[in-house]
């Protein structure tokens, strides 16, 4: 039986994706049971390859009548053509207009929902200017669980804010968790005994708020104010310039750049929280700008999360604030 929660994922899913699939692609997603539908994380458009999708972390062959398969195996397989034609309809048949997004290897569906590419990478001066002739493309269900940071929020925030950093490997609901505290922090909730923060967030993969013509399709709060599609170091200065937030919320840092532009924040005495890639804080140690923040204590708590009881599973809380 469906939960209601569960029907709005399946509506959303395929409002936001496979409507934005051509049709021959479409027509064999949703002949997926329901069940199925609402657990996709993941779906895999690989040329010559079979028609795939993620669930629960495991991938899953998806057939031409809508049965899967955890064997590698499928009847229905995806071709250039198809590619091309998804190209297309994501890119509303202007393809020239998703360059800038392009050369970062990636662009985001209305709902946040990021699309992931791969291909031929043609350079410059040795820089990035676009790609072509992609042969695969894995796009990544963005889901919004409100009030799934409540337990975490009452973890970390007695009395006032904390400058946090919430590590996660891929997959493991680090950016639903952020957008929820966002959502938590900037509408205040009396039951935690948290006011009401005016929050910036700089969504540059547009996966936090969601835009679309610049306006949040997610849920992110009464209080906050989103920089869409905006470089993280840029759009913090532009925040702190124009918005007067008390709060600035940025996702996958990591760059010595970001760690200067969140220092600057930090002193000019905004709080942050931020999220990085990683399993470990021996392992997000060795990127040389998270390992210039913790070495100057910039953040206070830092998150440990996994999917070993499904994403956005708390492994460990780490209280940095020297005594």
């Amino acid at each position: 039986m469906q939960t209601e929660y569960d029907e709005k994922i399946i509506e959303m899913i395929d409002r936001d994706i496979f409507s934005a699939l051509p049709e021959n692609i479409s027509s064999v997603l949703r002949k997926l049971h329901n069940n199925d539908i609402s657990k996709i994380e993941e779906i895999r458009l690989r040329i010559n390859r079979p028609l795939m999708i993620s669930i629960s972390g495991e991938d899953r062959c998806v057939m031409r009548d809508g049965k899967i398969s955890r064997i590698v195996l499928g009847d229905f397989l995806i071709s250039r053509s198809d590619i091309e034609k998804t190209l297309q309809l994501m890119s509303n048949f202007s393809v020239y207009a998703i360059e800038e997004d392009l050369k970062q290897g990636f662009i985001t569906l209305k709902g946040g929902h990021r699309v992931g590419m791969v291909g031929r990478v043609v350079t410059e001066n040795k820089k990035i200017k676009t790609m072509k002739n992609l042969s695969g493309m894995n796009i990544r269900v963005a889901r919004e669980v409100k009030n799934c940071s409540l337990n975490l929020l009452n973890r970390l925030y007695q009395g006032d804010i904390k400058h946090t950093l919430i590590v996660s490997p891929p997959g493991c609901g680090k950016t639903t968790l952020l957008r929820d505290i966002v959502r938590n922090l900037s509408d205040g909730n009396r039951d935690l005994s948290l006011k009401g923060y005016k929050v910036g967030i700089v969504d540059e993969r547009s996966e936090i708020a969601g835009c679309f013509m610049g306006i949040p399709q997610r849920d992110v709060g009464i209080r906050s104010d989103v920089l869409d599609g905006c470089p993280k170091v840029q759009g913090m200065t532009m925040l702190l310039r124009s918005m007067s937030p008390e709060i600035i919320a940025v996702d996958e840092i990591g760059s010595l750049e970001d760690a200067v532009a969140i220092e600057d924040a930090i002193n000019s005495g905004v709080k942050i929280i931020a999220t990085v890639h990683g399993k470990s804080i021996c392992e997000i140690n060795k990127r040389i700008g998270i390992r210039s923040l913790l070495e100057k204590d910039a953040f206070e708590k830092v998150v440990i999360l996994s999917r070993k009881k499904g994403p956005g599973t708390i492994e460990e809380i780490i209280n940095l604030t020297k005594v």
